[in-house]
C-alpha cells in the first residue's frame, strides 16, 4: 500500500484548520494540526510533511518567518494562506520562497487542486546525471551546461541537479524555450500564473531574481533583462 502524503496544517483558526484538514483527509492525505510557528518548526523534523499550508497571522512568529527558517534546511512545498490580499503580500511570500499563496476565504476544491498540483511537481525522482543529456524524455530545452526538463521537473546546471520550486521551473523552461525573444511581465504572468496573478508584476521580477541567484549567466546564454519591457532568454552568437 502506498504511503500517504502527509500535510502540516499551520493555523491558530481551529475552525478553519479541521475544515481543511477534513478536506484534505477526504483525499486521503495524512494531515496534522498546529496552531503556532514555534509548534509548526518544532514538529516538522518528526512529522517530516510533504506539503506545508502555512497561515500568515500567527501568534509568537509569523508565517514569513516559518517560512524564512524552514528555507534554510529545506525545500518543502508551502503554500501560505492568509486573509492580506495585497500585492506585497503576495510578493514577500514568494520572495521568501512559498510555493503558492492563497487568499482567504477560500474555495476547498480550489484548495484541494493547488496542494494536488504543487505535490504533483516535486513527486519527481531526482535525475541521473550520468550522460543527463543522452537520458532526457518528454518536454526539455538544452543548452551547454543547462537542462531543463519539464516533464521531470528537473534542472541540471554545471553536471548539477537544481532543486527549483515549480513556478521557477516553468519560467525558466519557457523563456528557454523561446531563445532571444523578449517576453513583457503581463506575457509571463499570463502564461505561468495564469489570470489570477494578473496585475501583480513584481511576481515575475521575484522570480526571476531567485532564478539569477541560483543559475549564473553563462558565456552562451544567459536571463536577460530589456529593460521596459520585461525578459528573454539570451543565447549570445
Amino acid at each position: 500500500m502506498a504511503e500517504k502524503q502527509r500535510i502540516l496544517i499551520v493555523d491558530d483558526d481551529a475552525n478553519i484548520a479541521e475544515l481543511i484538514s477534513l478536506y484534505l483527509l477526504k483525499e486521503c492525505y495524512e494531515t496534522q494540526i498546529v496552531g503556532d510557528g514555534e509548534e509548526a518548526l518544532r514538529v516538522f523534523p518528526s512529522f517530516k510533511p510533504h506539503l506545508i499550508l502555512l497561515d500568515l497571522m500567527l501568534p509568537g512568529i509569523d508565517g514569513y518567518q516559518v517560512c524564512r527558517q524552514l528555507r534554510m534546511t529545506s525545500q518543502v512545498p508551502i503554500i501560505m494562506l492568509s486573509a492580506k490580499g495585497e500585492i506585497f503580500d503576495k510578493v514577500l511570500g514568494l520572495e521568501l520562497g512559498a510555493d503558492d499563496y492563497m487568499i482567504k476565504p477560500f474555495d476547498s476544491k480550489e484548495l484541494v487542486a493547488r496542494v494536488k498540483a504543487v505535490l504533483r511537481r516535486y513527486q519527481t525522482p531526482p535525475p541521473d546525471l550520468t550522460s543527463a543529456s543522452t537520458q532526457q524524455q518528454g518536454d526539455f530545452v538544452e543548452y551547454p551546461d543547462l537542462i531543463v526538463n519539464l516533464t521531470n521537473y528537473s534542472v541540471i546546471y554545471m553536471g548539477h541537479s537544481i532543486e527549483m520550486p515549480p513556478k521557477e521551473l516553468e519560467l525558466l523552461y519557457f523563456l528557454a524555450s523561446s531563445p532571444n525573444q523578449v517576453f513583457t511581465r503581463e506575457q509571463l504572468l499570463d502564461h505561468i500564473w495564469g489570470y489570477e496573478y494578473m496585475g501583480d508584476t513584481r511576481t515575475v521580477d521575484v522570480h526571476i531574481k531567485r532564478l539569477r541567484e541560483k543559475i549564473k549567466d553563462h558565456k552562451n546564454w544567459a536571463l536577460s533583462t530589456v529593460w521596459g519591457i520585461g525578459y528573454k532568454f539570451e543565447v549570445k552568437r
